[in-house]
């Protein structure tokens, strides 16, 4: 463990440093079964406290820059990511958090779509990890991603939240893998067509998705507002 030089009463008498970190989330193909699972990049730490582990995006605070401009800078500059959609999440600020010194973490999260993910920087200290697969992380950073995947999980009771894991067309059928992802189960195929279909903000297209072996489904857009908020709900 890396302790600072600093002693006891110096620690106590220094004011909380102000952080901010970001939890990404995206579809991308499991390795063994091919199917769509959730997953999000992680930084990996070059200095200490905790020199080696995965952590998440994110940085200190500066004192030029608004909350969501600082999510946003430091998402860009250790993943290359511009997220359409970021969501101030949660303050994370445990008395224990670093071993240095008290930080209190503001904590942003995001959804991209496939085709986002796919423009990540990927290296050495920038890899994507499955977010049931994480082992131990930087911090309380475990902590920080199952409350996302908490509050990621509840929000798909307000109908929009899985569209923003795909793109404008989709089938029946993407939206379901959505769903089995986010809460890692499998659901009833028939039962869920059935709801999704009576739910109001799906439009049916007049385009199929192509390519396939079989005949084309047809391909659905989302109608209703783009936002994550309670008030944009569906009957799903």
């Amino acid at each position: 463990m890396y302790y600072s030089s600093a002693n006891v009463s110096e620690r106590r008498a220094a004011p909380p440093s102000l952080a901010i970190s970001t939890v990404i989330f995206a579809l991308r193909p499991s390795e063994t079964s091919g199917r769509p699972t959730l997953w999000l990049p992680l930084v990996r730490r070059i200095r200490e406290p905790f020199k080696g582990l995965w952590a998440l995006p994110g940085g200190p605070l500066s004192h030029d820059e608004s909350l969501q401009d600082a999510a946003s800078r430091n998402l860009r500059e250790t993943t290359g990511l511009a997220p359409n959609y970021l969501e101030q999440l949660y303050a994370f600020g445990g008395l224990h958090r670093s071993p240095t010194q008290r930080v209190v973490s503001i904590v942003y999260w995001a959804l991209v779509q496939p085709t986002e993910a796919a423009l990540a920087d990927v290296s050495e200290n920038v890899r994507w990890f499955r977010a049931d697969r994480l082992g131990d992380l930087a911090f309380d950073h475990n902590a920080i991603v199952d409350y996302a995947l908490w509050r990621l999980r509840n929000k798909l009771a307000y109908g929009s939240v899985a569209y923003h894991l795909l793109g404008e067309y989709f089938t029946l059928a993407q939206v379901r893998e959505v769903y089995e992802a986010v809460l890692d189960r499998q659901l009833d195929p028939a039962n869920f067509r059935r709801q999704l279909r009576s739910t109001p903000e799906i439009e049916e297209t007049d385009q199929f998705l192509q390519g396939g072996k079989h005949r084309p489904p047809r391909l659905y857009r989302f109608t209703g507002r783009p936002g994550l908020d309670p008030d944009n709900r569906s009957t799903l």
